[in-house]
C-alpha cells in the first residue's frame, strides 16, 4: 500500500528521508562537525518540503487511495513539521551563535532521534499492515520524557543564568527541540487514527 499513486513519494521514500534526518540529528548530542550538519539538516528539510509538495499534488490526481485523504494530508504535513523544527533549532544556532548548548540539548536531541527511529518503523509496520500502534506508544512515551526535560532545563537555565540574552536564546533553542518531539507525537496520533479507521 503506497501513500499515493506510485511515481509519488512513497513510503520507502519517506523511510529513507527519516534515516537521513536520524543521521543528522545528533548535531545537539555530538557538537561536532557543526556547519556540516547543520548543512544537512537545512538540505533534508528541503527534499522534505518537496516531498511534502509532491504528495499533495499526486492526491489532487489520484481518484482512489489507500486511505482517508484528509489523513494522508495530515500525514505528510506533520512528517515535515518534524523535520522542519528540527530545522528550526539548528537556525537558532547560526543566528544565535550557540557555541556551547546545554547537555538537555542533547538529551532532546536523543529523543527525537529515537522518535524518528519508531517514525520509520511505524510507517514500515503501516504498509506491512503491522504493528503501528506500539511504535506510537512510544513515540507518545519519548515525547512525555521530553517535555520532563525540557521543564527541567528551563527551570534550571532561570536559576543559574545571568546574562538575559543567554538565557533568551538557549530557552528557544530548547523550546524548539522540545515542540520537534511533540511534532513526531503528532505524527503518531494520525498513524493511530489510520490504523483504527482501517482496522
Amino acid at each position: 500500500m503506497e501513500l499515493v499513486a506510485s511515481n509519488g513519494p512513497t513510503y520507502s521514500q519517506r523511510q529513507q528521508f527519516f534515516r537521513h534526518v536520524c543521521r543528522d540529528v545528533d548535531l545537539f548530542a555530538d557538537y561536532q562537525d557543526v556547519e556540516k550538519k547543520i548543512e544537512d539538516i537545512r538540505r533534508i528539510e528541503h527534499v522534505g518540503d518537496e516531498m511534502t509538495h509532491s504528495v499533495m499534488r499526486k492526491l489532487n490526481q489520484t481518484f482512489i487511495t489507500p486511505f482517508d485523504r484528509e489523513d494522508i494530508h495530515t500525514l505528510a504535513s506533520s512528517l515535515d513539521d518534524v523535520v522542519d523544527f528540527i530545522n528550526a533549532a539548528c537556525a537558532r544556532i547560526i543566528m544565535y551563535r550557540i557555541t556551547d548548548p546545554p547537555a538537555e540539548a542533547g538529551a532532546l536531541a536523543r529523543l527525537i532521534l529515537a522518535q524518528c527511529v519508531e517514525l520509520e518503523k511505524a510507517v514500515s509496520h503501516l504498509q506491512k499492515n503491522g504493528d503501528v500502534l506500539k511504535h506510537c506508544v512510544e513515540i507518545n512515551r519519548l515525547e512525555n520524557e521530553a517535555d520532563q526535560v525540557c521543564r527541567v532545563a528551563i527551570a534550571r537555565l532561570f536559576d543559574h543564568e545571568t546574562n538575559p540574552i543567554t538565557l533568551i536564546k538557549i530557552k528557544e533553542l530548547l523550546e524548539f527541540l522540545e515542540t520537534a518531539t511533540d511534532k513526531a507525537e503528532d505524527v503518531a496520533d494520525v498513524l493511530e487514527t489510520v490504523v483504527l479507521k482501517n482496522a
